[in-house]
């Protein structure tokens, strides 16, 4: 089985530390996380996604926004290059602790940041990176996984 991802969550994961916009948001991403850390597969996808899912029955979900379709196209370009891959809408990407190491690094040096501006977690996810991701959810194992 894969979770379904959308680009930019590939980087909002990488500073996870089980705050988020609902109770509800904050439970399906809790799974989620407990998934990708046991080494499940990541399926990209374009628009909404598994950790969307408990936004969209909501007024005003901005999981269909112009302004977030942007972040996806920015951040789906810059993890292939920092990773080296050619990752695509439709693509299956393993997160092994390499990989998860090299982004976390990008996201610190802000290599990978281009789809952070102007979110509303920017600041908390600058402190976090800051602080060396402590107490971050998304703690894939050496040994767990094969790169895909």
């Amino acid at each position: 089985m894969t979770i379904s991802i959308r680009p930019h969550h590939l980087l909002c994961m990488l500073t996870y530390l089980g705050k988020g916009y609902t109770p509800d948001f904050v439970h399906g991403y809790n799974k989620i996380i407990r998934r990708l850390n046991a080494g499940e597969a990541i399926e990209i996808v374009s628009g909404p996604d598994d950790i969307c899912r408990p936004m969209l029955s909501e007024d005003g979900c901005h999981c269909h926004d112009d302004s977030v379709r942007d972040r996806d196209t920015r951040a789906l370009a810059q993890v292939g290059r920092v990773l080296g891959i050619d990752l695509e809408n439709g693509g299956v990407l393993l997160l092994t602790p390499e990989r998860i190491s090299v982004l976390r690094t990008a996201f610190l040096d802000g290599s990978v940041r281009a789809a952070c501006t102007g979110c509303e977690w920017y600041d908390l996810c600058s402190e976090i990176s800051d602080g060396g991701y402590r107490a971050c959810r998304l703690s894939i194992r050496a040994g767990q996984g094969k790169d895909a």
